[in-house]
């Protein structure tokens, strides 16, 4: 019932269209990826300016997401793949043609996954961003005007599809969940990296990509509005300065669960944080950010619970030890002027 309220607060406080549209990727168990595939093929449709798309046609993206994902994951499903997804493995193998391909997504591809796609935590989103109409392989895609919005407003959401995407095939992959202990993040190139022995290492999701959901295109500290991508990116910064590791050397300062996304101004600019140590406000809010990657089942939430606690109350303790031990070191503390509305 926690997790659930969690989720449900993470909707209400800011009933936005991108935030309906995020519940749909972020929140959930996921025992296939064919909920990713749909995001992207739904979006590749109506980014060329089109409303509708029979199965066929939506099946054709539908297929190259999953083909391309299963090239490097061969992990697509947590049960048997299916005859889908074995299609798609024929066809990255050369031995099964396009038309073949499209054949098997429209007959298999779909049974499941635009019926439930609205479906979050139990219960249908009050909005739809695609009507589904008529039977079998004639059935029609319709895609609302609620969807063009989100397009327009949130650009990025494909890229935060994509970066979920990445840390569930992992997840899968390892097998067990506590091995995420080990992705690392990569400062130098902004990705979440696989590090296990063993594992294939290999870039897994954009860390800004990954974590931008659930800040909702804001920066962590100020709510003012971040991009992704460009001269004006955002930075992907250490709550707990990362000048610290020395000091915290029982502390994963490189874990997820210290990573928040800040604007350049809040991080660096004049009168910028840098070193020092967030104002305890700003404690309650990463507290909250966790708990809400932990309820969404998110394939690293294991990896936060092992660096943090296993309990609620235990994950409080922590934070709040660390936060203790960062301002004897540090001594100062920071807090931003807020520059946008809240929405987290």
């Amino acid at each position: 019932m926690a997790n659930q309220l969690r989720i449900a607060q993470f909707q209400e406080e800011s009933p936005s269209l991108e935030s309906y549209w995020r519940s749909a990727i972020l929140f959930g168990r996921n025992t296939s990826t064919y909920k990713f595939a749909l995001a992207r093929s739904l979006e590749d449709i109506a980014r060329e300016g089109r409303s509708s798309a029979t199965l066929e046609e939506l099946a054709k993206p539908f297929s190259r997401h999953m083909c391309e994902h299963l090239a490097v994951a061969p992990k697509q499903a947590t049960g048997r793949s299916g005859k889908f997804i074995d299609a798609c493995a024929g066809f990255n193998a050369g031995t099964v043609r396009e038309r073949e391909l499209v054949d098997a997504a429209v007959s298999n591809g779909f049974a499941y996954v635009l019926d439930a796609y609205h479906n979050v935590n139990g219960a249908e989103l009050p909005v739809r961003f695609f009507e589904a109409s008529g039977r079998g392989r004639g059935r029609t895609v319709t895609i609302t005007d609620d969807l063009f919005r989100v397009l327009e407003a949130a650009p990025s959401v494909g890229l935060e599809a994509e970066a979920r995407w990445g840390l569930v095939e992992h997840a899968w992959e390892v097998g067990v969940s506590s091995a995420l202990v080990s992705i690392a993040y990569d400062g130098d190139t902004g990705m979440f990296r696989a590090a296990e022995k063993g594992v294939r290492r290999r870039s897994l999701a954009s860390a800004r990509h990954a974590l931008n959901g659930y800040q909702k295109g804001q920066c962590f500290y100020c709510y003012g509005k971040i991009e992704l991508e460009g001269a004006k990116a955002c930075d992907v910064d250490h709550f707990f300065p990362h000048v610290l590791a020395p000091a915290l050397q029982e502390v994963n300062i490189d874990g997820v669960w210290n990573l928040v996304l800040a604007c350049p101004e809040c991080n660096r600019g004049e009168g910028g944080k840098f070193a020092r140590v967030p104002a305890i406000e700003y404690l309650e809010r990463l507290s909250k950010r966790n708990e809400f990657l932990i309820s969404s089942h998110h394939p690293l939430r294991e990896a936060i619970i092992a660096q943090t606690g296993a309990t609620e109350d235990d994950r409080r303790s922590f934070l709040s030890r660390v936060d203790r031990e960062a301002v004897n070191v540090l001594i100062h503390r920071w807090r931003a002027p807020t520059r946008g509305i809240a929405m987290f």
